[in-house]
């Protein structure tokens, strides 16, 4: 009995030592043993690094190992998940079938898929183990080409319904030859509808124009007080037809940078938009204001006024609030598109306020230029050499070093400029 008691105690002791061994030997295992990453096929990185596209790398189990910044930024990648089912989709069929893959889709972004994102993607094998899935935004490109193909369209209808109706009209005039009476009065409603066909090929120009115009690089300082000038006496026969006083008041002390006769058509449309829209023997008036920087032109009629639920889309291209009403002033549609891209080319912004049956009042607001800035005059610490590099843009890439350039801003602080170079 106590030889058994002995060798039950030798047992379990041997039993305690043995597990207490595994335990230190699977801990001196674990602490030993290297967890190798993701091992890339040699000088994909770099590769990808120079693509300037946003990439992916997955792994069998469509795990993320590789992403860049950009993949993040499109919302394509969240922590170490890809985020789209459509991109899993496509790795799955690369992973398959070996086969690349090019596709455009357009996905969901944003915590909440608030938002959209068109991309070109390309899945295809990396290696044994990867699958690389490059993506390429083409939300701007879509939504422009969007943009351009409504646009047409919208023109080829706008088009059609002056068009078409000269047509008839000259087949009305011909049979009507023997009628003098007839043919006076379809010759009037000729030459209406040629009129309007004219002034919307027209404004489809001027849009097409500015549109394509950088007024940044190719502007020039514009006194706003000769423009509202201009543009008020290229609208006076309109308003002397329905007796409407144009009254202009204040003036502006400094002038915008920008184009003059893009500014001049942007004023004329807003003042031709007013006296279209109001009645006789009522008034516009235009009112001048330069605060903090701004200057704000407000042209404000007496006219029908414009419904809350249209004042949205009263900038949209070829957006008419009454159809009818446009079509009988000789109205294309066009006009407030081109005075918004206007405005916007020259860094501006145009707001409505309206009520149906007060009138309208339209609000522009454009960045005045200190023009005393742009000068080196009284700063005589600035020596002549330096002063003619500074003054001619051409030599200045090419001349002025970064100590001259450092001793101008010095200059600058001394003479108490108080701007910036």
């Amino acid at each position: 009995m106590l030889i058994a008691a002995a060798s039950l105690a030798v047992g379990l002791g041997l039993g305690v030592a043995g597990m207490h061994a595994f335990r230190v030997s699977e801990r001196q295992r674990a602490e030993h043993v290297d967890v190798d990453e993701p091992a890339m096929p040699q000088g994909a990185t770099e590769v990808l690094a120079s693509l300037g596209l946003a990439y992916i790398v997955v792994d069998t189990v469509d795990g993320v190992v590789r992403a860049n910044p950009a993949a993040y930024a499109f919302g394509l990648v969240r922590g170490h998940t890809v985020v789209h089912d459509e991109v899993l989709s496509l790795t799955s069929r690369v992973r398959g079938d070996g086969v690349i893959i090019d596709q455009q889709m357009e996905l969901p972004r944003g915590l909440q898929g608030e938002t959209h994102i068109v991309v070109n993607l390309r899945v295809a094998p990396l290696g044994d183990e990867y699958i690389l899935v490059l993506a390429d935004d083409r939300t701007e490109v879509s939504r422009t080409e969007a943009v351009r193909n409504d646009f047409v369209a919208n023109v080829s209808h706008e088009l059609k319904t002056p068009v078409g109706a000269i047509s008839l009209l000259a087949e009305t005039i011909e049979d009507a030859a023997e009628d003098p009476e007839a043919v006076a009065r379809f010759s009037q409603r000729l030459h209406k509808e040629s009129t309007r066909l004219a002034a919307l090929v027209q404004d489809i120009i001027e849009l097409s124009r500015v549109q394509g115009k950088n007024v940044v690089h190719t502007g020039r300082p514009v006194d706003l007080n000769q423009v509202i000038s201009e543009a008020v006496d290229r609208s006076r026969m309109p308003a002397e037809a329905k007796h409407i006083e144009v009254k202009v008041g204040g003036r502006l002390p400094r002038r915008v940078h920008g184009d003059a006769e893009q500014l001049t058509m942007a004023f004329r449309n807003l003042i031709d938009n007013a006296l279209r829209y109001s009645p006789e023997d009522t008034r516009v008036g235009i009112g001048l204001a330069s605060r903090d920087g701004v200057a704000q032109v407000t042209i404000t009629d007496q006219g029908i006024g414009i419904a809350p639920e249209n004042q949205e889309r009263i900038f949209e291209r070829f957006y008419r609030v009454d159809s009818a009403r446009s079509r009988s002033t000789g109205g294309t549609g066009l006009g407030l598109s081109i005075v918004k891209h206007v405005i916007g080319n020259h860094g501006g912004e145009v707001a409505l306020w309206s009520q149906p049956g007060r009138g309208s009042t339209f609000t522009v607001r454009l960045p005045e230029i200190d023009e005393g800035l742009d000068s080196l005059t009284g700063l005589g610490d600035v020596d002549d050499d330096l002063a003619d590099q500074l003054n001619n843009t051409d030599d200045l890439t090419q001349s002025a070093s970064a100590h001259n350039v450092q001793s101008a801003h010095t200059a600058r602080t001394r003479a108490g400029e108080g701007g910036h170079p």
